[in-house]
């Protein structure tokens, strides 16, 4: 093998690393994402949970006061 043919090895080589690299950050980015609106969808059916509890607590309350 010449020395061209070596560093075109070597080049397609550090492009290959450099492409699987990039893939597995862009997994890691796209599960941080996904994790992250989980968490926020979570959050929100917890937040209208508690929202829907207070509702019927005030009209519990509003209807003993009658």
């Amino acid at each position: 093998m010449n020395q061209s043919q070596n560093a075109s090895q070597q080049t397609g080589q550090a492009v290959g690393q450099a492409q699987e690299k990039g893939s597995n950050m862009m997994d890691k980015a796209n599960n941080a994402a996904q994790a992250a609106n989980a968490s926020v969808q979570e959050g929100d059916q917890q937040m209208k949970a508690n929202t829907q509890e207070a509702a019927d607590a005030v009209k519990s309350t509003d209807g003993a006061h009658k």
